[in-house]
């Protein structure tokens, strides 16, 4: 795998999770790496385990001057973009009598739409370097899993951007790929009010047997995959299952 050493990557949603991993992973191996997302104590916690080639900002992707700020500001960090990580997303769910439009805006706002701007904006950029922009999609769309429709419909919205996206800014050198997680702790239905950390994980941990592999996953095992898309520089429009073998439907024989 090629060195990430002094590329300029932005991750969103960068400071738990998934988005933290990569953080980590990317700033050990000398990547110059910005970070984002709304809650300052956890940014400034987040850059506080980080190397100090990484900064992180205080902003929110469904705002226009704060998009134009953490671009300008990634730039002003790394001098350039070489990778942008479309993370940042957050949960909504119901059953279908019972959403409200507010709220389905919302989540399409932050979870599709955000992305979709933020990658405009940092075009020109990518251009320059022949980079590549990374959406997270969910297992939710290889898995029905019932009062989940808000969120997997903007999963699967972030599908078909990858290939449409592949397809148009080809001719630029520009990358778009998306990786699909399966079960992992993360904190996206605790700041959905929908667990406490003790009830997500045991409701993760159920869902071991379920997996080809027996074992639910880690945000390593996402950044891993994240990391080998970033090089692979003759593959876009890719989807990858990353999810031990959830999506395969297992049933017990």
């Amino acid at each position: 795998m090629d060195n990430l050493d002094k590329k300029s990557i932005l991750i969103t949603g960068g400071a738990t999770g998934l988005g933290f991993a990569m953080a980590k992973r990317f700033s050990e191996k000398g990547a110059f790496v910005t970070i984002c997302g709304r809650r300052k104590e956890k940014i400034d916690e987040a850059v506080s385990n980080l190397k100090v080639n990484s900064i992180g900002i205080v902003a929110d992707v469904t705002d226009e001057e704060d998009r134009d700020k953490i671009i300008n500001q990634t730039i002003e960090h790394g001098g350039k973009i070489d990778v942008l990580i479309n993370n940042a997303g957050n949960m909504y769910r119901g059953n279908i009598d019972e959403l409200e439009e507010s709220k389905l805006i919302e989540i399409f706002n932050s979870n599709v739409i955000s992305g979709m701007l933020l990658l405009g904006k940092a075009k020109q950029y990518l251009r320059a370097t022949e980079g590549v922009n990374i959406f997270i999609g969910s297992v939710h769309n290889r898995r029905a899993f019932p009062g989940a429709s808000p969120y997997a419909a903007t999963k699967g919205a972030l599908e078909t951007l990858t290939r449409v996206l592949a397809a148009e800014l080809g001719k630029d050198k520009i990358r778009v790929n998306c990786v699909v997680p399966g079960a992992i702790f993360t904190e996206i239905n605790q700041r959905a009010g929908l667990f406490d950390d003790d009830q997500a994980k045991k409701r993760l941990n159920s869902m071991a047997k379920i997996h080809a592999l027996g074992e639910i996953g880690t945000p390593e095992d996402i950044s891993e995959a994240v990391e080998y898309l970033i090089n692979a520089r003759w593959t876009t429009g890719a989807i990858l299952d990353v999810d031990g073998g959830l999506g395969l439907g297992l049933t017990e024989g």
